[in-house]
């Protein structure tokens, strides 16, 4: 069994870089998270039940969203213009992506995806700025959203099983959380081309072949579509992380928690709630939870599978999973150092 689940593992490390599984992300993981539960022998109908009912909030969220902002796209696309000129435009990109960050806990981190996925289409961006913003602000969600609760299932899953009150994350890693928020915003506004050399790029991409835009209007045939693989891609994570329970409950509880801090990277392709259900014990001290947590966090942003913010974004932006992986890997390294460093120092 163990031997199984280390090759799907490297499997769905490696394969998404293929340009057919690629094209194909969806599917594949779902054929691997049947495959993990299968050699885990823990598929049975409550977990088909979950699966099948799991992803049904997260795709009416999308679908939602997807809908009213073809709907109110031109209002839409005016305020978020005129503000981007209201202010200077590096300036404009830190505030949104720290604000997004920090409100994610209290408006979801799939809405805050959706708002990010909105507002990149709006600025017509080079792909390259694309992918950085979109990579950072991704960071700052996954961060930022962990502060309540209501943010993302992560919150809920660790605040339940602690029985502890709404603030209780907040105190706990709040001030490890915010200043990261803030610092993948100003990187955003350091990594993200000006306005002008953007145009300057588009313009030039325009009179080679056709760039592709990200306000027009899609259809509705797109959004159903979009929406129904978001629907897939968190099915495939429910079976996944129960899949892979019985190979982290065996090999992973009993490791040091700074030892656990570098493996939890695995969240970089796993459900990050179901790492924290299995691993967070009321009988754990505060110090060691917050380190479990903190590497669960970071990690989450480093591959497309890693957040849900990440899968939507993505997925509506046309970014491979090589493309974000090529500029996210590098960031969510330092920022594992750089997080390992301060709890050591703390």
């Amino acid at each position: 069994m163990i031997v199984g689940l280390i090759i799907i593992l490297l499997l769905v490390l490696l394969l998404p870089f293929t340009k057919f599984v690629e094209k194909n992300l969806e599917m594949f993981l779902f054929i691997m998270g049947v495959l993990s539960v299968l050699v885990s022998q823990v598929l049975d109908w409550p977990l088909i039940k979950e699966a099948l009912v799991h992803p049904i909030n997260i795709t009416l969220a999308v679908l939602v969203a997807g809908l009213l902002f073809r709907w109110f796209q031109t209002p839409i696309e005016k305020g978020v213009l005129g503000m981007s000129r209201a202010i200077p435009y590096r300036v404009f990109i830190a505030l949104f992506v720290i604000i997004l960050g920090l409100i994610s806990s209290l408006i979801t981190a799939i809405i805050a995806a959706i708002i990010l996925v909105a507002i990149v289409g709006v600025l017509r961006l080079d792909k390259e700025s694309e992918i950085r913003l979109v990579v950072l602000a991704c960071f700052a969600i996954g961060l930022g959203a962990v502060l309540t609760p209501l943010g993302e299932p992560l919150s809920t899953v660790v605040v339940n099983k602690l029985n502890e009150d709404f603030f209780y994350l907040l105190k706990l890693v709040g001030i490890y959380v915010i200043p990261g928020v803030i610092i993948f915003g100003i990187l955003a506004a350091m990594f993200v081309k000006s306005r002008e050399e953007s145009q300057e790029i588009l313009s030039q991409q325009s009179s080679k072949e056709k760039a592709p835009n990200n306000s027009e209007t899609e259809s509705y045939g797109e959004i159903i579509i979009r929406s129904l693989k978001i629907y897939l891609f968190v099915m495939a994570l429910t079976f996944l992380g129960a899949g892979f329970e019985p190979l982290i409950e065996r090999y992973l509880l009993d490791l040091n928690p700074l030892i656990l801090y570098w493996i939890n990277m695995i969240s970089a392709v796993l459900d990050n709630a179901t790492l924290a259900a299995a691993e967070i014990s009321p009988s754990m001290d505060s110090t060691t939870i917050r380190d479990m947590l903190l590497g669960l966090l970071v990690s989450g942003g480093m591959l497309i599978p890693g957040n849900i913010p990440n899968i939507i974004a993505a997925g509506k932006l046309d970014i491979t999973s090589k493309q974000y992986a090529k500029f996210a890997l590098p960031v969510g390294l330092v920022a594992m150092v750089v997080y390992f460093v301060v709890i050591l120092i703390f």
